[in-house]
């Protein structure tokens, strides 16, 4: 009987997990790939800020999962995590219903040999009243897409109006997705003017980042830091660190010196955590943000069939640090799985996971970038201007090839300089 892999999650490291085990087996029958997710396309997460603004167009620019299955000889099926039985080594899928409420798929059994969960990460709101009723939140290119439409509403009451009234956007915490939508929100406002929306310029929104920590991007160095403040402050970004939000409003946000900051929409970019279906999942041990602890193999501590990788996965390093939420600890998360799926298979030692901080990178539309990368002696080597934005550009060229190989990315990049001159600068509906 072939032995059967099942990818729960086709973000970064799920889809390239499963792209790479495909082309492994392609021609062995002893082997079979599921790759199951609950949306049909990818899109690469550190982008959901551009899908938000209109940047970039999911139907054109995702992959679309049944397709990439095809041509890289893995199966693929719709489906939502509910539950695991791992003495049946078999998990349960939510039933799938269409947007009226009828079912089309009822809940199902998948059973596995070796179980890998990559589902990602959902926004942490901390249990801030009022998060939930008020707040957008970019977890999901659904939920990307429902801001773009929002913002899209606003602007055109504005051009129909003629109203010199600003949209205020407060955009609750500052990571890198929160200061990059800040600055692709008057990037929007600049190219919005190309297509009759006369009376909207950079006066026409207001944008706050509010944080609890004392500068933005806390997770990258200082300088870094200094150079995004000042980025964003020239552009019109009114910063708010070092301050708590107490709660979200409907049309605001309460901070905790007692102040209601006003706000048309509000956005949720605070911290992240594990699904909730993760929580103790078939007995597994999980940490107080959801996240599956797994051992230096990056195998579930009580179940050697049983991997996680990505945000979704609590990997303690030797030197006592966990593993970062990043793409990029998701890529080599796959790397290692990958090895150690095939090393399963041919009854062969595993390799532990060392993670090897790359650099970061932060971009602020077309305006600038900023980052900085990691030498061969650990030195940081810190980049700005065009030369930080082709290097942005660079780690998705890289997420590319590593689903459809370097002559098909070449390709892609191709078609995508052709399509900036074919299609509008923004997605308009």
């Amino acid at each position: 009987m072939a032995k059967k892999i099942v990818i729960v999650g086709g973000g970064a490291g799920g889809l390239e997990l499963a792209t790479k085990l495909g082309n492994k087996y392609k021609n062995n029958a002893s082997v079979d790939i599921l790759l199951l997710d609950k949306y049909p396309f990818h899109i690469w997460k550190p982008l959901y800020h551009e899908v938000a603004t209109g940047s970039l167009d999911v139907d054109m620019d995702g992959v679309d999962f049944r397709a990439h299955g095809a041509n890289h000889h893995f199966e693929f099926q719709l489906g939502e995590l509910k539950a695991l039985n791992r003495e049946d080594k078999a998990i349960t899928l939510e039933a799938i219903h269409s947007q009226t409420g009828e079912q089309i798929v009822p809940e199902r059994s998948i059973a596995y040999d070796y179980l890998v969960v990559a589902i990602g990460s959902i926004t942490n709101n901390f249990g801030t009243p009022g998060v939930k009723e008020h707040c957008l939140t970019l977890d999901t290119t659904g939920e990307a897409e429902k801001f773009h439409q929002k913002i899209l509403n606003e602007f055109l009451k504005i051009k129909v109006a003629k109203d010199n009234h600003p949209l205020k956007i407060a955009i609750v915490g500052a990571g890198a997705t929160g200061v990059e939508l800040a600055a692709e929100l008057f990037k929007v406002t600049d190219l919005l003017k190309v297509y009759g929306f006369n009376n909207v310029n950079r006066h026409s929104i207001e944008v706050s980042i509010i944080e609890a920590s004392d500068r933005i991007l806390g997770g990258l160095p200082e300088r870094i830091s200094d150079s995004a403040t000042k980025i964003l402050t020239q552009l019109g970004v009114q910063l708010k660190t070092s301050t708590k939000v107490q709660e979200v409003l409907e049309q605001g946000v309460l901070i905790d010196t007692g102040e209601t900051l006003e706000a048309d929409i509000t956005v949720w970019c605070a911290g992240v955590k594990g699904a909730d279906v993760l929580k103790n999942l078939g007995g597994l041990t999980t940490n107080r943000i959801n996240q599956i602890e797994v051992n230096s193999y990056l195998q579930a501590s009580e179940d050697e069939s049983i991997f996680a990788l990505g945000d979704c996965a609590s990997c303690k390093q030797e030197n006592g640090q966990f593993v970062p939420p990043r793409a990029q600890s998701a890529h080599q998360m796959a790397s290692t799985v990958n090895q150690n799926i095939q090393r399963l298979i041919s009854g062969k030692p595993l390799v532990k996971f060392e993670y090897k901080d790359k650099g970061s990178l932060v971009s602020f539309a077309d305006y600038s970038s900023v980052g900085f990368l990691s030498s061969m002696t650990n030195k940081k080597v810190f980049v700005e201007g065009s030369i930080a934005r082709h290097l942005y550009v660079s780690l998705y060229r890289l997420h590319q090839a590593a689903l459809h190989g370097y002559f098909k990315m070449m390709l892609l990049a191709v078609v995508g300089r052709i399509n900036r001159r074919l299609r509008p600068l923004l997605k308009l509906h």
